[in-house]
């Protein structure tokens, strides 16, 4: 589990294909020296596992269904990356709680630099507006952000210079491909109100529930 707060960036030194998937060899640019083989740690929101380790770079696999569903297909030589270890549990939770699990990515349909923030506008698939909500927490290549506002397939994000500086946001542009991480605690209510109804219809179904029951009960 992660909290959105981005620790450091990373460069990417190498990559290469391995087996359906790839393999990334990532330079921190703050070397952890307790840093180990076999740790979770998000690489721009992705939770990857921690393979090999070399100096201040450390190794990852990417599999297929992450190459699909995130942007790690996309990155090349050269590129930089948010990285953040995962939590502990004496650590602060600065952000929102962020699983490390990309549900989509988003496509930056606009960059607007404001007197004292920047503005991102970000396009979402459809399907998925409903897990986000004015005010609430959205993860974006897995830095913790608060949702200015949202329309039917875009929201929108304001970024403080700090956050531009220490991340890679500062450098995104319009086009740029981006991971997204929604809310976990919306997906779970959704699950749970989907399921509720889903055992009501099958009571009904089964005649467990009737217009006398309801009555009896108080219920209508």
């Amino acid at each position: 589990m992660f909290t959105g707060i981005v620790e450091t960036l990373g460069t990417i030194r190498k990559k290469a294909s391995s087996g359906q998937g790839l393999r990334l060899t990532i330079e921190a640019d703050t070397k952890w020296s307790d840093l180990m083989p076999g740790e979770s740690i998000a690489v721009n929101g992705a939770c990857l596992t921690v393979a090999d380790l070399s100096g201040s770079a450390f190794t990852v696999d990417v599999s297929p269904e992450s190459i699909r569903r995130t942007t790690m297909g996309r990155i090349n030589a050269g590129d930089k990356v948010n990285l953040e270890r995962a939590l502990r549990s004496t650590d602060r939770l600065g952000g929102h709680i962020v699983t490390g699990h990309i549900d989509a990515t988003g496509v930056i349909l606009s960059r607007q630099e404001q007197a004292a923030f920047t503005l991102f506008s970000i396009q979402i698939p459809k399907g998925f507006a409903k897990y986000v909500i004015e005010k609430g927490s959205i993860a974006v290549d897995g830095i913790s952000l608060t949702v200015n506002d949202c329309h039917d397939s875009s929201f929108s994000v304001s970024i403080i210079p700090f956050t531009a500086r220490h991340t890679t946001m500062g450098q995104r542009k319009t086009g740029d491909v981006v991971n997204i991480e929604f809310d976990i605690i919306g997906k779970y209510v959704e699950k749970l109100l989907l399921r509720g109804r889903e055992d009501k219809a099958k009571d009904v179904k089964k005649g467990r529930i009737s217009t006398e029951f309801l009555a009896k009960h108080g219920i209508v």
